[in-house]
């Protein structure tokens, strides 16, 4: 790289330039799609509702 003429640095340039505008085009043109999607676009969500609260502990045997 030292010994490379203005043009070699220059090619080295506009061809990671190009692989970087194709990746960045590629990201923004790809979708994931998992079936959750409906036919119109819009997501979908499930409603989990809380059930009886709960208590932890770390001991074994908390009751003595």
């Amino acid at each position: 790289m030292y010994t490379a003429d203005r043009m070699t640095h220059l090619k080295i340039v506009v061809v990671s330039l190009v692989c970087a505008t194709i990746v960045a085009g590629v990201g923004v043109a790809s979708r994931v799609s998992d079936g959750t999607t409906t036919s119109n676009g819009r997501l979908e969500a499930t409603v989990i509702k809380a059930g009886v609260p709960m208590t932890a502990s770390t001991e074994r045997n908390p009751i003595r």
